[in-house]
């Protein structure tokens, strides 16, 4: 809370004075009159005039809170219907070391199939990437997993298919994005130039977009209609980064994050 003491020869010049010094707007403070201004005779019994200007704690309506609340459900619509198994990165971890042995023989492969010249520079690395994900939906209890493989340059692009879908991609992508992390790892082991992973579940991460792009745009409109700061629910930090770059060329708001870990979210706040 900012608050300040400030003396002028009146009233209004006091008030002026302090608005400049916490560069807030008469509506955002609250103004105490300490001493009104006196100007007297020839320089004599002349006093100035003292106020007291403090910030308004402004705390959102429990109508706006239902607001922001119904835009992050419709933006969670595009998940599945069926209730979705929440799994975090330690319990995909789990996974993967309860299936240690399994993964061993596959992963280990003779020296002379890693320098094969014969053979793409990341096929090797993709391979066992494809074993690595079709044995992680085996223990989730998905049979029907397909996988298709697409590299671009640098980058290789591995999408999923399955009637299961929502067990790979978990709440708000978690899911999905713990297997991404790990794939990366398998594939770093093999690969002979540094590539980037980039996994998705049935479009799941397009849809999740567009969907993040809708939900920017009218929370920053909300902003500069009311006035008021809007805060999202806590998001990871790549989805808080697309709608950082969706508003970042409006002149009327400014975007931050707030919070720490699995708690930090972003903040839309109008500028006056």
């Amino acid at each position: 809370m900012k608050q300040i003491t400030q003396m002028g020869a009146t009233v209004e010049e006091a008030i002026s004075i302090a608005l400049k010094e916490l560069d807030l707007t008469r509506e955002q403070v609250d103004i105490e009159i300490l001493q009104e201004g006196k100007k007297g005779f020839l320089g004599f019994g002349s006093r100035k005039a003292n106020v007291r200007v403090t910030e308004k704690q402004l705390e959102k309506s429990d109508q706006e809170q239902q607001s922001v609340q119904q835009a992050m459900e419709e933006l969670n619509e595009i998940e599945s219907s069926e209730a979705v198994a929440i799994i975090s990165k330690s319990e995909v971890e789990n996974i993967q070391e309860s299936t240690t042995e399994n993964l061993q023989s596959t992963l280990e492969v003779e020296e002379n199939e890693l320098i094969d010249e014969k053979r793409n520079d990341n096929t090797v690395a993709i391979e066992h990437a494809v074993t690595y994900l079709t044995d992680i939906a085996k223990q989730l209890d998905i049979n029907d997993l397909t996988i298709d493989v697409e590299e671009k340059g640098k980058i290789i692009n591995i999408s999923l298919e399955s009637k299961k879908a929502a067990l790979l991609i978990g709440k708000r992508g978690q899911t999905l994005n713990s297997l991404q992390e790990l794939t990366q790892l398998v594939v770093h082991q093999y690969a002979k130039r540094f590539v980037l992973v980039k996994l998705d579940v049935e479009n799941y991460r397009k849809r999740r977009q567009e969907s993040l792009e809708q939900l920017a745009n009218r929370m920053a409109d909300k902003a500069v209609y009311t006035g008021k700061k809007i805060e999202l629910e806590p998001m990871p930090s790549n989805e808080r980064k697309i709608i950082h770059h969706i508003l970042a060329n409006r002149i009327d708001i400014e975007t931050y994050s707030v919070g720490s870990d699995t708690k930090r979210y972003l903040v839309i706040e109008p500028i006056r």
